[in-house]
């Protein structure tokens, strides 16, 4: 079963087996850079799924446009605090909706604790972030999953023993079995909520197959209340991947359902091209509905009367259908407006 214990990240629930949230992490430095086109593309971040956004806070350059973020980004946004604890200060004071520490990275004890005090008094929830690369000596001796899970344990005492109980948990590891493995000893000792998810998982079709194998499993499991597809690649890439997951696994209803082709030498419409470029319109929308993608007229018609809607191409012709029936012949630069009008006129 998904954590018992619940907290409130803006109008967010992480845990108290709430519906599981998809996070992604901001891909450039803030400081310096145009907070308009960064709002921006939150929004279509938001649209195609995204309930959480972490961003790195790493100097007091990123004070200014972390706070102008924060106070118009329309889901959570966390600050990532790494080594300086004076940096988890300034982004609560920014406007954070939570941030994210290793107390084990930040210093003496009494700095995390001005920092859990700082949250407390802002009412902010507090993730504590453990990689396996990064474990106190003192557990240096037990295998990775088992030391990041005493880890987490040990500060969540820490943390609960200063009152502070808004506390989200995550254990990550490059290796799909070792972050398997540390999520299911933290959620066998502990029902606080686990943000899941392999770090460091590789470029996008290498990550997409280690993260459905390992949060796959957890979340089957009842493991897991918010998680992130790490990939060296686009974060739209990222949220679409987590989003997918949810939705195989039956955790995530609504939206809709791509289906494509891949392209072969009967192809005579480019699925490929298509697909891409009109993915994340596909995927902003909030129909509950199927739309396929096919290359060519073997497959087109088929999926064409199984699909609510399609589109494929016939030499220079691209045929749209709707519910198997086709009801636009078109070309191929005005195929993906067409698509969506037919679409949105239903």
């Amino acid at each position: 079963m998904f954590s018992s214990r619940s907290v409130k990240v803006r109008d967010r629930i992480i845990g108290g087996r709430s519906p599981v949230l998809v996070q992604t992490m901001y891909d450039s430095p803030i400081a310096g850079a145009d907070t308009e086109q960064i709002v921006q593309r939150i929004n279509s971040l938001a649209a195609i799924g995204c309930d959480i956004i972490r961003f790195a806070f790493t100097s007091r350059n990123d004070i200014v446009p972390f706070s102008e973020i924060a106070s118009r980004s329309s889901i959570p946004v966390v600050a990532d605090i790494h080594f300086d604890w004076r940096m988890a200060l300034l982004a609560i004071q920014a406007g954070a909706d939570k941030i994210r520490i290793n107390p084990g990275n930040i210093g003496a004890e009494w700095k995390t604790r001005e920092v859990v005090a700082a949250a407390r008094d802002k009412g902010i929830a507090i993730r504590i972030g453990l990689n396996s690369g990064s474990l106190p000596d003192k557990f240096s001796s037990l295998p990775h999953p088992r030391a990041m899970a005493e880890s987490a344990l040990e500060y969540i005492d820490m943390l609960e023993s200063w009152d502070f109980h808004d506390i989200v948990v995550s254990l990550k590891s490059s290796s799909p079995d070792e972050t398997a493995e540390a999520a299911r000893i933290f959620a066998s000792a502990s029902q606080y909520p686990q943000h899941i998810g392999v770090t460091e998982a590789g470029s996008p079709v290498i990550s997409a197959v280690r993260s459905t194998w390992a949060l796959g499993n957890l979340l089957r499991d009842g493991i897991g209340d918010t998680l992130r597809v790490s990939m060296t690649g686009d974060m739209e890439d990222e949220v679409i991947a987590g989003v997918e997951l949810l939705r195989t696994l039956g955790l995530r209803k609504g939206g809709v359902r791509i289906i494509s082709c891949p392209r072969c030498g009967r192809a005579s419409f480019d699925s490929i091209g298509f697909e891409r470029k009109i993915r994340n319109r596909l995927l902003s929308l909030d129909n509950d509905i199927s739309v396929a993608i096919m290359g060519c007229h073997v497959n087109g018609p088929g999926e064409a009367r199984n699909a609510d809607y399609a589109i494929t191409g016939y030499g220079r012709d691209v045929c749209i259908y709707s519910h198997g029936n086709l009801v636009l012949r078109t070309d191929w630069q005005r195929a993906e407006d067409d698509l969506m009008e037919v679409i949105g006129s239903e």
